[in-house]
């Protein structure tokens, strides 16, 4: 066998063993839900994150090991991407193994090799002429053989879970009422109507999400049935989402990925794109947590965009970060983000420092609160897309991790997140009711933050962004910390104004101090919205309650967090009908 065949062959079974592991955690997640190991099911959903990394490296010293010195002669490589492309000819996962596959190769050459001679840049499976491979990714059912109730009771007894329901015929029952309501469907006979159930549940926290849709003649309606596991009690259906916001935020960018076994990718994201379709794939592919290939997909959709566009790349609206410079391309519903050579004196880390906190962002549960990011090494951007005025910033701001090389901008380290409209210029823009109601939401973001163990550390509006679904979302990873790292102290209460005057000025912190009452005036200079958000969430100013949350955390409690609203819960019907 030929160099370039071994070296192939050795790429290969290094993705093989990737997708096999991957795979194996990901299936534990059923039993995960069915015994409510929540806990170990966290630890599972974290671990798969560097589950893809790891195997790049295993492959790499096998390559180093077994061959000679030779390998690394790049005409040699475009013969083993020929080679590679054979093998992946009918490949279930092929373009999983293209993305692994660009992967060692950037491990091993610099940024100049990069290009389509020697990786998939562009990915070759649209070039091979032959059918897609077929999955059945889902089942159909047909309610007019059974009757309505009878269908979803096969739909959901398919997944085969061995904890028993609490009531399902309830459950079946507020879940037909709930159809009749708001599907814009429920007016056909059941002859008329089709369901298309993926075949695998998705599972995240500690719910699992039975994902499908309803065919009739005018169309197709996607939906969810999240259902809940009550301990010592059994499982029960939480609600039936059919409002399309409503499912673009459970598969939004600010949550964890979920876990979903599937042995064909390609076929499950084409799916869930016909019932999602302003979902881009790198936002399906990082969602059922392929987040390499998440960024694989990306990295085409910003080429591909920056070959059709012609603005150019400014600094991000709203006040400077003094840890990360931000720019975006207004075109491009995305931020760029480098670290700055040097920090604000305020500000006593360093650069692996702020590495290890968005690592730990990456690897936590997001609670809906927290925004993904993409990490990339070598980026080059062309540099007629640069303002002026942004190249000459990025120069004296981030020297240290750019280079022009050419007609080129090289970026050494990068972040790119969804760019989101600043938390204190959304609240410039818009009435006071609308205030009101998206200070609201800002607390529940650090509430729910503090339940899964995440303090942010700079509350400052600044640091958060509101969504086009109109949600906070925290997106400045600098000083984030867990909750439990952090002391919560209350100011000595001072019994007349001369006390209060000198305590407020004397009062010792020693490092990991925080005193929530400063967020009165800490957060935001403007006394009507901050009377916004203490008048709703008044616990937030309470040391004793940032300490009850830290106790839940070590009593092994983790809270329910829902991506979807509390109201459309079927809770609320079951205590109305049992009023």
């Amino acid at each position: 066998m030929s160099y370039a065949a071994q070296i192939a062959d050795i790429i290969l079974d290094g993705f093989r063993r990737h997708f096999s592991l991957f795979q194996a955690i990901t299936a534990k997640a059923k039993q995960r839900f069915e015994l409510a190991d929540w806990r170990a099911f966290q630890q599972d959903s974290a671990q798969r994150i560097s589950f893809y990394d790891s195997r790049v490296s295993e492959t790499i010293t096998l390559l180093q090991n077994r061959l000679p010195t030779q390998w690394r002669d790049e005409p040699l490589w475009q013969q083993v991407k020929q080679h590679y492309l054979d093998l992946l000819r009918f490949h279930p996962q092929a373009e999983l193994a293209e993305t692994f596959y660009n992967s060692v190769f950037c491990r091993l050459f610099e940024r100049r090799y990069f290009h389509n001679q020697n990786i998939f840049v562009e990915s070759t499976l649209s070039q091979q002429h032959l059918p897609a491979p077929v999955a059945s990714v889902y089942d159909s059912y047909f309610p007019a053989q059974d009757g309505l109730k009878q269908c979803l009771h096969n739909i959901v007894s398919s997944f085969g879970f061995i904890t028993p329901f609490i009531d399902l015929d309830r459950d079946i029952r507020l879940m037909v009422k709930s159809f009749m309501q708001h599907s814009s469907h429920s007016h056909h006979p059941v002859y008329h109507i089709r369901f298309d159930i993926l075949k695998t549940a998705f599972f995240r926290n500690k719910a699992a999400y039975i994902v499908g849709r309803v065919v009739t003649p005018d169309g197709q309606q996607p939906f969810i049935i999240p259902l809940l596991h009550r301990e010592g009690m059994g499982l029960f259906i939480d609600t039936l989402v059919t409002d399309a916001k409503q499912m673009t935020i459970i598969f939004g960018f600010s949550r964890a990925y979920f876990m979903v076994a599937c042995q064909v990718p390609s076929a499950l994201v084409h799916f869930l794109r016909e019932l999602l379709p302003h979902k881009t794939l790198a936002e399906l592919y990082a969602s059922i947590g392929l987040h390499k290939q998440g960024k694989t997909e990306f990295y085409r959709e910003l080429l591909n965009h920056l070959q059709n566009s012609r603005d150019q790349f400014v600094a991000a609206p709203g006040i400077r970060g003094m840890v990360m410079m931000v720019f975006t391309l207004p075109s491009f519903p995305y931020v760029f983000k480098v670290i700055r050579d040097t920090f604000a004196p305020s500000k006593e880390f360093g650069r692996d420092t702020v590495k290890a906190r968005y690592q730990l962002v990456k690897q936590h549960d997001r609670v809906g609160r927290m925004a993904d990011t993409l990490e990339y090494s070598d980026v080059a951007l062309p540099v007629n897309r640069f303002t002026p005025e942004l190249l000459e910033e990025l120069q004296q701001s981030i020297a240290g991790s750019m280079q022009i090389d050419g007609d080129l901008v090289i970026i050494r380290h990068l972040y790119i997140e969804r760019r989101m409209i600043p938390l204190n210029l959304y609240l410039e823009q818009v009435s006071s009711e609308e205030q009101a109601s998206i200070m609201d939401d800002y607390g529940h973001a650090i509430k729910e933050m503090l339940a899964a163990n995440i303090f942010p550390g700079d509350m400052l509006l600044k640091n958060f962004g509101v969504t086009r679904h109109k949600r906070v979302v925290f997106y400045d990873y600098d000083e984030v910390q867990y909750l439990l790292d952090v002391n919560f102290r209350q100011f000595p209460k001072a019994e007349t104004y001369e006390d209060a005057m000198f305590a407020e000025g004397t009062v010792c912190a020693a490092p990991g101090d925080v005193f929530p009452e400063q967020m009165a005036t800490f957060v935001t200079p403007q006394s009507a919205i901050r009377d916004m958000l203490f008048s709703r969430h008044p616990q937030l100013l309470d040391a004793g309650y940032w300490r009850q949350k830290q106790q839940n955390i070590r009593n092994g409690v983790i809270e329910d967090i829902f991506p979807y609203p509390d109201k459309i819960r079927f809770y609320h019907q079951y205590r109305q009908e049992n009023a």
